[in-house]
Parts: C-alpha cells; sequence; structure tokens
C-alpha cells in the first residue's frame, strides 16, 4: 500500500508539472494564434541552441526532441553521408600548410581583443577564423556559371565508409542521427540563447499565421478601426494586423477620423519581414459588390448576379443585374422593402448614388436600360465600330448625359459601348399619317381666317349706315307732334325690319 502511495503521489506531481507547461503551451498558441507544432518545434530549437552552446562543437549540427509526456528533451549529432563528388577532401600536406600558415594571422586577430570581448562576441572569434580558411574550388555547372562545391566537415559529414560501419546499407546523402549525453545543466549565456532564438521562432511562426489569415482574405470586405492618420495615409486597425489606405484609394469626398469604423475592401497582401503589408481600398468598383453580398441575400445564394458594374467613387455607381430563377425580381431584390437593402449600401459607401438596372442580352435594350433615368427613344447599333447611336427627346438630353457626361460616361463603361447621344422628336409614327394630319390642320386654319376676314369686313362696313339712320330719326322727331312719337318706333320697328333684311 505504501508503495502504491508513492507512485500516484509521482505522478500526480509530474502530471501538475506537465500541466502547467502544457496550459504555458496552449495560452501562447491562444494569443499569438499560432498551432501547437509551431510552438513545440520553437522550444525544439531552443533546446538544441542551448545544448551546442554549453556542450557542443562548432560547425555541429544538433536536433532536440521534446517529450511532452515526460518534460525532457533527447539530442542528437546529425551527420550527411558525402563522397568526393560532393565534397572537397584535403590531403594530410595541405592540412599542416594550412595549419601553420593560418596560426599566425589568427592568432594576431585573437590578442588584439580582450579576453572579455571575445567571450562577449564568439561569432566574430568563429569570423576571424573562418575567414582565414582558404574558400573551396570551384566547378563549370551547366550554363557555364561556377558551382562552389564545400569542404569536408568531420563535424557534420561522414564518409561512406565510416556511415556503413554505423547504418548498413548507406547512401551518398543519407542522414545518420547519433544520439548525445543528455543534460540538465545549463548556464546563463545558454538559457539566454535559448529565450532569444524562443521569441525569434514564436515572431516568425506569429507572422507568417498572419499572412496566411489575411491572403486569405484577400478580395474580401473586412471592418476596422482607424488607429492613425499620417499625411495622407491612414492605418486601419483590422485586429490581428494594421492595414494602409493609401490616397489613391480613398474616396475624395469622404473624411475620415481617428476612432471611426469603415468598411474596406482588402486589395493585395505582401508579405514583409515586419509583418504583412495589407493594401485596403475605399474607391475599388468591387467594394459595391461586396457590400450588396452582405445585405442581398439572394446574391450571396447565387440566384441574383451581378453582371456588370461602373463606378466613380463619390459620386454614382451602375450595375446591371440579373436573375437565374424566374419570379424572382433582380431589381426588387437589391432594393428592398421600401430600400433597405440598398440605404445601407449608400450609408456605407457615405451617401454614393447607386443606380440598379436590369442586365439585357440585347445590346440595344441593354443600353437603353443603362442610360435611366433618361427616356430612350431608339438606339442605332454600329457593330463594326462598337458604337451606338442614342436619340433621345429634347428635353432629357441634359438627363441622358448627366452632370459633366458622368451618365452616359459610366453607361458606356457599363456597357462596353461607345455612346453617342442625340436629341431626337417623339414617337415617330407613319409619315403619311403625320402629313394628313398637317393638311386637315392647315385647311382648317385657312377656313378660320376666311372667317375672320369677312367678319372684319362687315364690322367696317355698319358704322356709316348706323349713322345715316340716327339723322332720319331726328329729322322725324322735330316735325311730328309729341303725341305721335309713341307710335312712330312701331313704325320705325316694321320699317327697320326690311331693311335689315
Amino acid at each position: 500500500m505504501a508503495k502504491r502511495k508513492k507512485i500516484t503521489q509521482e505522478e500526480e506531481a509530474q502530471s501538475g508539472r506537465l500541466g502547467q507547461f502544457g496550459s504555458a503551451i496552449a495560452q501562447i498558441c491562444e494569443e499569438k494564434g499560432i498551432p501547437k507544432e509551431k510552438v513545440v518545434e520553437a522550444i525544439e530549437s531552443a533546446l538544441a541552441a542551448a545544448y551546442k552552446k554549453d556542450y557542443g562543437k562548432r560547425g555541429q549540427h544538433i536536433r532536440a526532441e521534446f517529450d511532452e509526456v515526460t518534460g525532457g528533451a533527447s539530442f542528437f549529432l546529425v551527420k550527411e553521408v558525402v563522397d568526393e563528388t560532393t565534397r572537397v577532401f584535403e590531403t594530410e600536406e595541405e592540412k599542416e600548410a594550412e595549419v601553420e600558415g593560418n596560426k599566425e594571422p589568427a592568432a594576431k586577430a585573437l590578442a588584439g581583443k580582450g579576453k572579455k570581448d571575445i567571450e562577449k562576441k564568439p561569432e566574430e572569434a568563429e569570423r576571424l577564423e573562418s575567414e582565414s580558411v582558404p574558400k573551396s574550388p570551384a566547378e563549370p555547372g551547366e550554363g557555364g556559371e561556377e558551382i562552389k562545391i564545400p569542404r569536408y566537415n568531420p563535424e557534420r559529414d561522414l564518409t561512406l565508409e565510416e556511415a556503413s560501419k554505423i547504418k548498413k546499407g548507406a547512401k551518398v546523402g543519407d542522414i545518420i542521427e547519433t544520439k548525445l549525453e543528455e543534460k540538465s545543466d545549463y548556464g546563463r549565456v545558454a538559457a539566454q540563447t535559448a529565450k532569444q532564438v524562443i521569441i525569434q521562432k514564436i515572431r516568425e511562426a506569429e507572422r507568417d499565421a498572419m499572412y496566411d489569415e489575411y491572403k486569405q482574405k484577400e478580395g474580401e470586405v473586412v471592418s476596422g478601426v482607424i488607429q492613425r492618420i499620417e499625411g495622407r495615409n491612414i492605418f486601419v486597425d483590422l485586429g490581428k494586423s494594421v492595414g494602409v489606405l493609401f490616397p489613391s484609394e480613398q474616396v475624395e469626398n469622404e473624411r475620415y477620423r481617428i476612432g471611426q469604423r469603415l468598411k474596406v475592401y482588402v486589395m493585395k497582401v505582401e508579405a514583409d519581414p515586419k509583418g504583412p503589408g495589407i493594401l485596403l481600398s475605399r474607391s475599388h468598383p468591387a467594394l459595391v459588390q461586396k457590400l450588396f453580398e452582405i445585405e442581398v441575400p439572394e446574391i450571396f445564394a447565387g440566384t441574383v448576379e451581378i453582371r456588370a458594374m461602373a463606378r466613380e467613387a463619390g459620386s454614382r455607381t451602375k450595375i446591371a443585374v440579373a436573375s437565374s430563377e424566374e419570379g424572382v425580381d433582380p431589381i426588387g431584390s437589391c432594393v428592398g422593402q421600401k430600400g433597405t437593402r440598398v440605404q445601407a449600401v449608400i450609408d456605407e459607401l457615405g451617401g454614393e448614388k447607386i443606380d440598379i438596372i436590369e442586365w439585357n442580352d440585347d445590346v440595344a435594350k441593354f443600353i437603353s436600360n443603362a442610360l435611366s433615368p433618361a427616356k430612350v427613344l431608339g438606339v442605332k447599333i454600329i457593330e463594326s465600330k462598337k458604337e451606338a447611336r442614342v436619340s433621345v427627346p429634347s428635353d432629357q438630353l441634359s438627363l441622358a448625359i448627366g452632370k459633366q457626361g458622368q451618365n452616359v460616361r459610366l453607361a458606356a463603361k457599363l456597357t462596353g459601348w461607345k455612346i453617342d447621344v442625340v436629341s431626337g422628336e417623339e414617337k415617330p409614327a407613319d409619315a403619311k399619317a403625320l402629313e394628313g394630319k398637317k393638311e386637315e390642320a392647315g385647311e382648317e386654319k385657312e377656313k378660320e381666317l376666311e372667317k375672320k376676314d369677312a367678319e372684319e369686313v362687315v364690322k367696317e362696313e355698319k358704322p356709316p349706315e348706323k349713322k345715316k339712320r340716327v339723322a332720319k330719326k331726328k329729322e322725324k322727331e322735330e316735325k311730328e307732334p309729341k303725341a305721335e312719337k309713341k307710335e312712330k318706333p312701331q313704325d320705325k320697328k316694321t320699317e327697320e325690319k326690311p331693311e335689315a333684311k
């Protein structure tokens, strides 16, 4: 019973240590967003560097294997099997001559530095020693270029004879690993070296992970917050990394401020030693398309498709949509109930106007739709020059052309045809019917003119007759007595009637 208790206590203690170490690895993976294999690889590289620093030799290639269960590490000396075709072997006479000739310059170079300098900078001492070693000869390659063959190094190379003793059937190019003695005590310099290696490896893994993540988002719309503004360049915080919005990819009418949240289009992701270089855009036409995919489920599902698009950032955009299923209105799907869907896109773009038109395989109808909201009377297609002559009513000519030619310019981009807009009459009906109507209208006008002339002649003749009648009445009144004046008007009336006739 006592033995079992001891075993269980040891296992619990071991599992506790491993739990802390495993939780530390998991925490690093979660914070940095890197896989567990990368962290373990960084630990193995750090242990190998520390072992080589204290117990290895210059030129050796040491590999470490970390055991997650026990928490220990195993070390191996890695050597490659070589022959005369892959390495340059030196004779004993050349070795003696080189050692005698290189002792004095190497000693003088090392004597010039103090003991403290050599301890601080062992790499420099190694460099001085390596500079004193003559370079290996070169052989001409296939293209006439010289291929340098490295010299044989007993610390990392094995001859075929030596390799066959360790491993039967060894061939040139094989890798042979020899297990080394495990060590647990390391000096301060070795520990510092291991720390630096772990930090460097984790940074590289984090940089690669961020690059892979944002490389997959290339061509997508992401949301970010403006972190800082340097000159005309705007830096947007995307979460794990920072993207750059250059002036050429900004919208002229938009104003940006620090802390503002906005959606941007990921144009390009480049690898950089400091981290992935992410180029963003607010003026790219694909930004509008991706925003519609977010707002309109039919576009995301594929039932409604955006066939063509033309955009002048900050001012106006035209998109041509088509439906792949019967009964689905492509324009209504994009506009939404009471315009909610298209209004959400307009608000995100800062009030940019959006024209949604229906795609048509007939070029004439498509060009007519592209010039909306103007009314088109007719379209004449010149396929040889890929030109279209469009006639519109004279009162809608300015509407068809648009402000500074914007409407017709966007329509030309959308359709891919050169468009000439001219003013024309209303719908041309049959020419004969029009001529007949004109002749009838002309005859009616002539008759009316003749009637008016006759009435004017009559009016001109009436005034002198009236004067004569007035004069006669005065004469009769003066001659006849007052009593008979009452009867005379009746007689006058009877007498005037035939005259009037």
